[in-house]
């Protein structure tokens, strides 16, 4: 089984892009973040005729996830995150092919200044607790773009950017909540010291100079790691493909028994 997690920027904007990448990967299941785009505008016969079916919670313009599948999920059991739906379509939950999949789009926060930046710890924390109070039993993962970077090493320049937006204390010890509710970083298991980066700013060469952060995952239970064969951040779809332009994230993509 494939899985996947994407921060695509804009789906309706890049969906050749999409296309291409899901025929190239073939993944089973995929969350999407920053889909942008309403309900009436998502594409779901041209991501069915690729093979997919959608199953989304949607705004307009902003914000938006989705979970693709290839066979019909067995149940939507959650839209959006309790008690924080005032910072719009986040979250969505499913169970399908046997794993409990939570895709999510973290806030931004902005800066440590913005009044949004305590907004998001406190989102986070509300994931947390949210994560702690499933009784699926079933194996689970939650995947997204969580705007966070974990520790130093996921930084391209940790001395210069300690203690901005992503790389603050408070930030990093809500990721640590997220552990602490039984969840693993995926990647980190398969590669403990290895440098990668899943987003890179458009601006100033930034991909090409590595200068980097990852902040998109794919986090798992305990009772997935001895399933997991392979995992990697798929840096070829930040570059351009057939003169698509590409999102600003990179696909992070996980092979399972």
């Amino acid at each position: 089984m494939r899985i996947a997690t994407w921060n695509v920027n804009g789906l309706r904007a890049r969906l050749d892009f999409v296309l291409h990448w899901l025929r190239s990967r073939e993944p089973d299941i995929v969350g999407i973040q920053e889909a942008k785009t309403s309900e009436d505008e998502f594409p779901y016969v041209a991501l069915e005729e690729a093979g997919y079916y959608a199953f989304t919670h949607l705004q307009k313009a902003w914000n938006g996830v989705a979970i693709l599948t290839r066979k019909p999920v067995d149940k939507v059991l959650q839209k959006g995150l309790p008690t924080q739906e005032d910072f719009g379509a986040r979250l969505i939950t499913a169970d399908c092919a046997g794993l409990h999949f939570t895709t999510v789009y973290v806030p931004n926060g902005k800066t440590v200044e913005h009044d949004d930046y305590p907004r998001k710890l406190d989102w986070l924390d509300m994931l947390a607790q949210h994560m702690r109070e499933d009784s699926s039993g079933r194996p689970r993962v939650l995947c997204g773009d969580f705007n966070v970077v974990p520790a130093p090493i996921d930084s391209w320049n940790e001395e210069r950017l300690a203690g901005t937006i992503f790389h603050t204390e408070a930030e990093r010890d809500r990721m640590q909540s997220l552990y602490d509710a039984g969840l693993l970083d995926l990647f980190r298991q398969k590669y403990p010291d290895e440098q990668k980066f899943s987003w890179w700013d458009y601006r100033g060469g930034a991909f090409h100079k590595r200068q980097g952060l990852r902040i998109d995952f794919l986090l798992g239970s305990a009772d997935l790691t001895p399933r997991l064969r392979e995992v990697w951040i798929d840096r070829d779809y930040r570059k351009k493909q057939d003169g698509l332009t590409p999102s600003d994230h990179a696909p992070v993509i996980a092979d399972l028994d």
